[in-house]
C-alpha cells in the first residue's frame, strides 16, 4: 500500500512538472506572436504617387497652341487658289505638313493629363478665348482673315507673308513661356521644335519679301 502511495505521488508530480512545462511554452509562443502582430511592415506604407510630369503651364501652352497651329493651317489652305509663287506655294505646304502633326500630338498630350484640348475656333481669326479680336500669340482677326482670302497673286502672297511672320512670332513667344514654366519633357522639347522651326520660316519669309 505505501509502494502504490509513493507511486501514486510520483506520477503526479511529473504531471504537475509536465504542465507547468507546456504552460510555459504556451506564454513563450503567445509572447512571439504578440511581437510579430505588433511590429509594422515596410508594405503597410502606401508609396508615395507617382509625379504626373506635366504643370498647369504645359495644359496652357497645349490649350492655347491647338487653336493657334489650326489657324495657321487655315491660312496655308488658302494659298494654293490664291498664290502662284512657287516659292509660297512650297512654303505654305510645309507649315501645313508641320502644324498638323502637332496639333495631334498636343491633342494626344493633354489627353494623357486628363485635361480637355480647347477646339479650334470655328471663325478664322477668333482668338483662345473664342472672340473677334487678335488674342496673344499673334492670331489674327476675322476682318483680318477675310482681307486675306479676297486678296489675290502678289498682293496675297505679301499680305500672306506679314500674317504669317506675326503668328510664327506669337508661336515662339507662346513656345519660349512654355521652356521656361513648363514641366513636361515631351511639352518643352516641342515647344523647341516649334521655336527652331518657325524661327526658319521667318527669316525664309523676310527674304522672300525683299
Amino acid at each position: 500500500m505505501r509502494k502504490l502511495l509513493i507511486g501514486a505521488s510520483a506520477a503526479a508530480a511529473l504531471a504537475l512538472i509536465a504542465g507547468c512545462g507546456n504552460s510555459g511554452n504556451d506564454s513563450g509562443m503567445a509572447g512571439h506572436g504578440t511581437m510579430n502582430t505588433g511590429t509594422p511592415t515596410s508594405t503597410s506604407t502606401s508609396a508615395p504617387a507617382a509625379a504626373t510630369g506635366n504643370n498647369a503651364d504645359d495644359i496652357s501652352f497645349a490649350q492655347g497652341m491647338i487653336p493657334h497651329h489650326g489657324q495657321a493651317v487655315e491660312m496655308a489652305k488658302l494659298v494654293p487658289s490664291r498664290s502662284t509663287d512657287p516659292k509660297v506655294l512650297d512654303l505654305a505646304k510645309r507649315i501645313q505638313q508641320a502644324q498638323d502633326p502637332e496639333i495631334q500630338q498636343l491633342t494626344d498630350m493633354l489627353k494623357e493629363w486628363g485635361s480637355a484640348p480647347t477646339s479650334t475656333p470655328s471663325t478664322p481669326g477668333m482668338d483662345h478665348g473664342g472672340h473677334g479680336s487678335a488674342g496673344s500669340g499673334g492670331m489674327m482677326t476675322a476682318e483680318e482673315m477675310k482681307q486675306l482670302e479676297a486678296a489675290k497673286g502678289a498682293e496675297f502672297d505679301r499680305m500672306w507673308m506679314q500674317m504669317m511672320i506675326k503668328h510664327h512670332e506669337g508661336a515662339i513667344e507662346m513656345a519660349r513661356t512654355e521652356l521656361s514654366k513648363g514641366a513636361s519633357a515631351e511639352a518643352k522639347a516641342l515647344a523647341q521644335k516649334i521655336i527652331d522651326a518657325q524661327q526658319a520660316e521667318i527669316t525664309e519669309m523676310q527674304g522672300l519679301m525683299k
